[in-house]
């Protein structure tokens, strides 16, 4: 009988049944909306599926079937002494996929920032892509360009949202609505204090970096230059629009400068006993802005000329504003302090050290130490303490070519030496209060401290499975962490970084593995990767693209379909 309420619909069976014989009870559904396509109504193409769904056999075949198929392009394979490593690797592949399948191509669906898994945050989108497409473009790249053209779709509303804010270009905001709205909290619930207090993460403008970091990683990886070209090239030309014109110029430092904004560590919202809210030059903020200015720059030369003369008489772009962009990448100001440590804002060395032992011996576990302090009268604002990683996201996102690249253009000293200071300094000063916090540091971590390394590693892989932050899994899987723990096998260990029409590979592998095997597609090509503790090969197993570039120990080699090289590792 069918039972109807308010709440739900449901049907009860009674039936007889005997003592250990088997009884299976098959039911059938078939969802669809107005929005799906190809169909007239939706009663109707609901009716339809199911007359023509077949038997439940024919149902889980076909089922399977596609599984297997995502599994030939998804799994990764290790050999190691963490058994547990390999199942949890496939665990937040399978949970990735759920979410971001083929199924979401040429729909209108963004990544929300716990999946389709549960209703924290409402479903709106954040910044988490930034750790999902990296594992989605060598894998996916069709479900990349997909959800890439969910931000293009909105771009009229940042645009919106920038006018609205007295800024320029497209302004994306931190928390996006299903129209592209801003949708980000003004106030937080402290559960213990039970007190109501500001939130001021909204003003995390880094969100617009990611999202033209996006843009020139998927391209990078797959050459999409019909992308690029009627899509990519705006939104990186608009984002880098904003960035110019939030950016103010100092006739005294004779540099420009970014206020009033929010880092990646969302500790930090303010200055202590400061009116408003907002921070000065906050480091990564800074740094974002030059890379998009300069790779905005770089994308739009990169068009056809006739590419490049309709997107500037649409948008209003002219000689005059790309030589200003090109001022701004070369004289930002980035903050330092110490021996060569980059500030996570201006003002960030006059902040007071925090007791972290005092600390975790009074409550254990302290990964939301805002909540805390706020609940002891007091404010992280005060600390040289941090949620999670902030100028250490320079390191996941670029290699130390890359980075020394941009602060040269910007005219400060990179050296080497200066990664693993600000490594050790940062890593020491972080609660890890974001899931997303493991995996950057673990990263950051994987060939100076690889025991750590590895334990961070491992502590993100399970971050759902073991609910490390207690009780938050239930609301929704964190989509970032699973992405972003699986990438740190696929990039991480094997140092895949493509640069300037080059795939480089720089593989080390922890000591917790003898072995790891994993596929890639790149530009055309499918690439199977078999790396061991002291030599890798790298095999063009399948592909229909002219032969790729790849990069090994500063030396580039030809590779191309039915060809395999073999090179020594160096850790």
């Amino acid at each position: 009988r069918t039972v109807r309420t308010e709440a739900r619909i449901e049907q009860i069976l009674s039936l007889d049944v005997e003592k250990k014989k088997p009884l299976r009870i098959e039911k059938t559904i078939s969802v669809h909306t107005s929005r799906d396509w190809a169909i007239s109504e939706p009663l109707a193409a609901t009716r339809n599926a199911l007359h023509r769904a077949g038997r439940w056999e024919d149902l889980r075949d076909s089922h399977r079937l596609a599984w297997e198929h995502i599994w030939d392009r998804a799994d990764i394979r290790i050999d190691g002494t963490d058994e547990e490593a390999q199942l949890l690797l496939r665990f937040n592949v399978f949970h990735l996929i759920q979410t971001t399948s083929m199924n979401v191509i040429d729909l209108d669906v963004g990544v929300p920032a716990r999946g389709l898994h549960g209703e924290a945050y409402r479903g709106h989108i954040f910044w988490d892509e930034l750790f999902i497409f990296p594992l989605l473009n060598f894998r996916f790249p069709e479900v990349t360009r997909s959800l890439l053209m969910y931000r293009y779709r909105r771009l009229n509303e940042a645009r919106h949202l920038a006018i609205e804010a007295g800024h320029e270009g497209a302004m994306f905001p931190w928390q996006s609505g299903s129209d592209g709205r801003e949708e980000s909290q003004v106030l937080h619930l402290n559960p213990k204090s039970g007190r109501w207090i500001p939130d001021d993460t909204h003003r995390q403008r880094h969100i617009n970096a990611a999202i033209a970091y996006n843009v020139w990683q998927y391209f990078q990886v797959t050459d999409d230059r019909e992308f690029l070209s009627f899509y990519g090239a705006e939104m990186l030309l608009e984002v880098a629009r904003f960035w110019a014109s939030i950016s103010t110029y100092d006739a005294d430092r004779e540099r420009y400068e970014i206020h009033h904004v929010v880092g990646p560590d969302e500790f930090h919202t303010r200055y202590p006993g400061a009116e408003s809210s907002g921070l000065s030059n906050n480091a990564y903020t800074n740094v974002m802005a030059c890379w998009t200015l300069g790779t905005a720059c770089r994308a739009f030369e990169m068009l056809s000329e006739d590419c490049r003369v309709e997107i500037s008489e649409r948008l209003g772009i002219t000689d005059d504003e790309f030589e200003r962009w090109d001022h701004i990448s070369r004289k930002m100001f980035i903050p330092f302090h110490g021996d060569g440590i980059i500030s996570q804002f201006e003002g960030y060395a006059d902040l007071e050290e925090l007791d972290w032992e005092g600390y975790r011996e009074k409550y254990g576990d302290i990964q939301r130490l805002d909540r805390i302090l706020e609940a002891e009268g007091d404010s992280p604002n005060r600390y040289k303490a941090g949620k999670q990683a902030d100028v250490l996201m320079l390191f996941y996102l670029f290699s130390a070519e890359e980075l020394g690249d941009l602060f040269e253009r910007l005219g400060y000293r990179f050296d080497r030496d200066l990664i693993p200071r600000n490594i050790d300094y940062y890593t020491r000063r972080s609660s890890d209060g974001s899931t997303l916090s493991r995996v950057v540091h673990s990263w950051v971590l994987a060939r100076s401290e690889r025991e750590r390394a590895w334990e961070l590693f491992l502590s993100a892989l399970g971050s759902d499975l073991s609910d490390i932050q207690g009780g938050t899994t239930a609301e929704g899987i964190h989509l970032g962490a699973l992405a972003g723990s699986v990438d740190l096998m696929q990039r991480g260990h094997t140092g895949i970084d493509v640069r300037d029409d080059v795939l480089w590979l720089n593989p080390c592998l922890p000591e917790q593995l003898e072995e790891l095997r994993l596929g890639i597609r790149y530009r055309g090509h499918w690439l199977s990767l078999v790396i061991h503790r002291n030599r890798f090969s790298i095999t063009a197993e399948k592909g229909w693209a002219k032969p790729v570039q790849i990069g090994v120990h500063d030396t580039i080699h030809s590779l191309k379909q039915g060809q395999s090289r073999s090179f020594s590792i160096r850790c």
